[in-house]
């Protein structure tokens, strides 16, 4: 349990120093009242007894002070953000509300203070800190840029301050965080001196020995490294100086962090990690005058990039440099502004050197991210995060650059929610996503059997859209199947199709219990089915596909008493022996073409005989006839006839179980028809061949190329061609132009 906050003498003696430094570096931005107001209210919630230590011990009057601190000089804020920091403890303590910051501090810090509310609202939510997600969810709830710096900057305090706790969970779990989360946040913000202290810090609160090996190995090696940085600066400063630059040159070796994670990713020892540190040279493009610099003072001019390749262009012709290992930052910025060139040459005694050449203005960016466009002008971004960041740099361009933050509001990731799950899980959704959309996209039976949810507690139908920060627990029964007007519910396509999917499904199933339901009726009733005649029936009732036909018995649309009256109707009429038609064998039975044929059909199908006539016909898919096979009709159980080449994989079976449905057939005259044949092709997995094969077909305007499908394995390829002919000749001259392309060994009809 936290203990009273009780000062330590250490700790007003800091406090004190730390007040008098903000007081002096924001000062000016102060406006009257705010101090007085400030000390009162701090000295009121001393004397109240609210205050208390957190779980570390450790003291929320001087933690706020210190990162205050590291807000002003490490990051540039002012004001608004050193009042919000000062006043926290007394919003979430209750003792002061959010109206009252606004009415005595203004509408800014008030803004400040609601951000830092709403985050610690949804810590309570248990959120899962390792996901990119919940990044992303701080980033759009905080409403103001300034919460996430400040957040950063509280966590780079408290890890510094928690060195020597004896609370070794509660410091696990905080260093984590900062690893996970705040270390990301910073680089994403280009804090890449405050991302290294965490880093660093996490390191070595959760893995202590490597730290301290690593910093043991460093300390070892520094009197050798500097030497070896000081032999290598010694000739670029003299060259850059016989240039006309005025720059400055300085050392760093790299973090304990990164040169971990070298490690690991190498997978090797500390003395495999070539590259340690980095050389940076900074130049000074307000420092290039015109002496020195030829006539009309053309150095001057010089614009900050071509300094940059200036200062490349000298280092590269004394070192060779590695090609592969080039950053180029200045043509092409990265999305948090930052610009730098980075080059990796082989410096004195054949070692690798890295080399990052930068501007003064370049340099601040990139060690106090975004704050320090404040006082540069900024570089275009692109989507998301990106665009964020160019907006405050455009508005720090057109206003006062102190006080320009009390503008903006963040209206980040507009198109996209995040919600949570039960157990912290973060999950992503378009804008206008439903209840329905989360419950598919955690499984299909979720989402079939969803009813409802509880979104922070609160129940909801499945239609309710979801908000970002919402807790969401999908709510279920087993009563519940799939609609059709479900899919107006949805937004994302992943819903759409699962439903779409168990639909068909439900048909399914409720169709083969209509099928089911109609043969036990016709049994109680002692008819037995004949399925020619059944067939016969649903055709005349209007119903093009079967499945159709049980969906509406399924559905009660049908009644099964009026499909069995229809059903026997039907049946005494074809066994009525005064019916016109004489019934006679299929093997009599011939299609060809004749010049006084009664019906009025396009030559280019096939023709039926007279005694034929009225009965449909279709091209079997299983192999697919064209013009010019040998075929012959098989009569199917529902009246139809089916054409099959004379070679289709199924003939044999059809001739051996039914030689009494088989129907002679020809092909009638040609016309202008193409159909459907697939051919396979193998050959050598060569650069190009895919491009040759369809580039024949593509040549032939009478050739149309329906689809290709592809398999590469072991050099070879098997591929299926599926193009539509006139008949066999055009496919038989298609076959041979194919067998002559480079690397094609096998080409044949499916």
């Amino acid at each position: 349990m936290a203990n009273k906050l009780d000062f330590t003498t250490h700790e007003r003696e800091l406090s004190l120093t730390i007040y008098n430094q903000l007081k002096a570096r924001i000062e000016t931005s102060l406006l009257p009242g705010d101090e007085e107001r400030v000390r009162a209210q701090l000295s009121h919630d001393l004397e109240s007894g609210q205050l208390s230590r957190n779980v570390f011990g450790l003291n929320p009057i001087v933690l706020a002070f210190q990162t205050a601190m590291i807000t002003v000089d490490e990051i540039g804020l002012k004001r608004d953000s050193v009042l919000a920091i000062l006043l926290y403890a007394s919003v979430a303590g209750g003792q002061l509300s959010i109206d009252t910051i606004e009415s005595d501090y203004g509408e800014s810090v008030a803004r400040i203070l609601r951000g830092l509310m709403r985050i610690q609202e949804l810590y309570k939510k248990n959120p899962v800190v390792e996901s990119e997600n919940f990044r992303n969810l701080l980033l759009s709830f905080a409403e103001d840029m300034r919460v996430i710096l400040i957040m950063i900057a509280d966590r780079v305090n408290l890890m510094r301050q928690i060195r020597d706790t004896a609370e070794a969970e509660a410091k696990r779990q905080v260093s984590e965080e900062a690893a996970y989360l705040y270390a990301p946040l910073a680089h994403k913000l280009g804090l890449y001196k405050l991302k290294s202290e965490l880093e660093d810090l996490s390191l070595k609160y959760l893995e202590h020995d490597a730290y301290y090996m690593i910093r043991e190995k460093l300390n070892a090696t520094k009197q050798s490294r500097d030497a070896y940085i000081e032999n290598f600066i010694g000739p670029v400063s003299q060259r850059l100086t016989a240039a006309g630059l005025h720059f400055h040159i300085k050392g760093r070796t790299k973090s304990i962090h990164s040169i971990w994670q070298k490690m690991k990713k190498q997978k090797c020892d500390f003395e495999g990690v070539y590259d340690l540190f980095a050389i940076r040279i900074i130049i000074e493009p307000e420092s290039q005058g015109a002496e020195g610099s030829g006539a009309g003072g053309q150095k001057h001019q010089l614009s900050e990039t071509a300094l940059c390749w200036q200062a490349y262009s000298i280092v590269t012709d004394m070192y060779q440099p590695n090609p592969k290992r080039l950053r180029d930052w200045l043509s092409v910025p990265k999305s948090n502004g930052y610009e730098s060139l980075h080059i990796t040459v082989l410096g004195p005694e054949q070692k690798w050197v890295e080399v990052q050449i930068r501007t003064e203005r370049m340099d601040e960016v990139a060690e106090r991210g975004v704050a320090a466009h404040w006082r540069y002008k900024g570089v275009k971004g692109e989507t998301g995060l990106d665009e964020w960041l160019t907006n405050i740099r455009t508005m720090l361009e057109t206003a006062d650059g102190n006080e320009v933050m009390d503008q903006f509001k963040m209206d980040l990731y507009e198109d996209e929610v995040f919600v949570f799950t039960p157990k912290g899980d973060l999950l992503k959704f378009p804008k206008g996503a439903t209840v329905l959309d989360m419950a598919y996209h955690i499984h299909s039976k979720v989402g079939n059997t969803c009813v409802g949810a509880r979104i922070n507690n609160k129940v909801v139908t499945f239609r309710q859209q979801l908000r970002s920060g919402d807790q969401v627990e999908i709510m279920t029964a087993s009563t519940q199947k799939p609609k059709q007007e479900w899919l107006g519910v949805v937004k994302t396509s992943r819903a759409k199709s699962k439903i779409r999917l168990a639909l068909k499904e439900t048909q399914a199933k409720e169709a083969l219990f209509a099928k089911e339901m109609i043969e036990r009726k016709f049994k109680n009733r002692k008819i037995e089915i004949d399925e020619a005649t059944m067939a016969h029936m649903i055709r005349r009732l209007g119903f093009r596909q079967v499945s159709e036909f049980y969906q509406q018995v399924a559905d009660g649309t049908l009644d099964t008493n009026t499909i069995i009256d229809r059903y026997q109707e039907l049946r005494q009429r074809e066994q009525n022996p005064n019916i016109d038609t004489v019934i006679r064998s299929a093997e009599e039975f011939v299609l060809e073409t004749g010049s006084d044929s009664p019906l009025h059909v396009p030559d280019d199908v096939l023709v039926i005989d007279r005694d034929l006539k009225g009965i449909d016909y279709q091209l079997a898919r299983c192999c697919n006839p064209i013009y010019g096979d040998n075929v012959f009709g098989f009569v199917t159980t529902g009246g139809g006839i089916k054409i099959h080449r004379a070679d289709c994989p199924n003939a044999p079976e059809l001739r051996r179980r039914f030689p009494y449905r088989l129907v002679k057939a020809k092909w009638s005259g040609k016309g202008a028809s193409q159909y459907s044949i697939a051919l396979r092709v193998v050959g050598t997995d060569d650069l190009g061949i895919i491009n040759n094969l369809t580039s024949i077909i593509s040549k032939d305007e009478k050739l149309v190329l329906r689809s290709i499908n592809i398999d590469s394995h072991d050099g070879l390829f098997r591929g299926t061609l599926v193009v539509m002919v006139d008949d066999t000749s055009r496919m038989e001259t298609l076959i041979k132009k194919l067998r002559t392309v480079k690397g094609v060994k096998q080409v044949e009809r499916v």
